[in-house]
């Protein structure tokens, strides 16, 4: 059986894994985000270089991946991986295939590989977390749009004042930070004094912590419910920080009970699940992308 070495780049570690063609996941580590290109491309070399029999790399990143040329576009929390060729580079240090994909599209394909996904054509992929993203999959493959942004919700407006023309998207109010800056902002308190997963977990019994949280959970229901008539997909899967809470399916299901009671003609109602992989979903839907092109 072939290994293969899979990364999740994020913005503070790499997020490392050895896995077989069927996505187990042999080995695990983690190492530090390094600070320029030049340390980057050294530390995944040294790391590949740790494993005998590799048979490729499989990246998952931030930002407007374009996988075909190796380039990635939009901006991130480490700017120096936009712009230059990074699978070509890779391909060059180590004499393997490398193939790359937004870490998103790769927790969607995750889901579609093995997960909540696996038995449709066509899903939605919210990533909820300190900010919104998400992925549109046709076909059990990633949507990515004319300009590389398929999937990119939180720039959706999800806040409109129309007298004042203050918008808002749903990134600056859907996310689990936008809730705990309301609360700050309510208690008068600095934001680094809270803690979200309390926030979330007391919510009922602190009416600041209530008004965010139930803010955020009609906000979440509202983009499912405009996502599924958007683009009608069999299910929308929620991954990010707040799947793992038992509490989510039912928040959100309660929200959308509102939003069909209100809208009577609206007959369609999103099947909304939680991701079955949370922290190892990068890793296995960045290898699935690898293995779809060179299967």
């Amino acid at each position: 059986m072939e290994n293969y070495l899979a990364i999740d780049v994020g913005g503070t570690a790499l997020k490392i894994g050895l896995l077989t063609e069927e996505g187990e996941i042999l080995e695990s580590d983690s190492k530090k985000t390094p600070k320029t290109l030049d340390a980057f491309y050294q530390i995944i070399e040294d790391t590949f270089h740790e494993y005998e029999g590799v048979k490729g790399l499989a990246l998952s990143l931030p930002g407007a991946v374009d996988s075909e040329t190796g380039i990635i576009g939009g901006s991130s929390a480490l700017d120096y991986i936009h712009g230059p060729n990074i699978k070509e580079e890779l391909e060059k240090r180590l004499q393997v295939r490398v193939e790359m994909e937004n870490d998103a599209n790769c927790a969607a394909l995750a889901e579609v590989w093995k997960g909540a996904a696996s038995d449709v054509n066509d899903c939605c992929f919210i990533v909820s977390g300190t900010g919104i993203g998400g992925a549109v999959v046709k076909n059990k493959r990633i949507h990515k749009g004319q300009h590389l942004h398929g999937g990119e919700f939180g720039y959706m407006i999800a806040d409109f004042n129309f007298e004042t023309k203050e918008m808002k998207t749903w990134s600056d109010v859907g996310s689990t930070v936008a809730v705990v800056r309301a609360v700050a902002k309510a208690k008068g308190v600095d934001v680094a004094s809270l803690d979200g997963r309390d926030i979330f977990d007391h919510y009922h019994e602190d009416s600041d912590y209530e008004k965010a949280v139930d803010k955020y959970y009609y906000v979440l229901a509202n983009g499912i419910y405009n996502l599924q008539y958007a683009y009608d997909p069999q299910k929308i899967i929620i991954g990010g920080g707040i799947s793992v809470r038992d509490d989510l399916l039912d928040e959100v299901n309660q929200r959308l009970d509102v939003i069909f009671h209100r809208f009577k003609h609206a007959k369609i109602r999103p099947v909304v699940l939680t991701c079955q992989y949370h922290n190892d979903a990068n890793l296995l839907g960045a290898l699935y992308h690898f293995l779809t092109i060179h299967s």
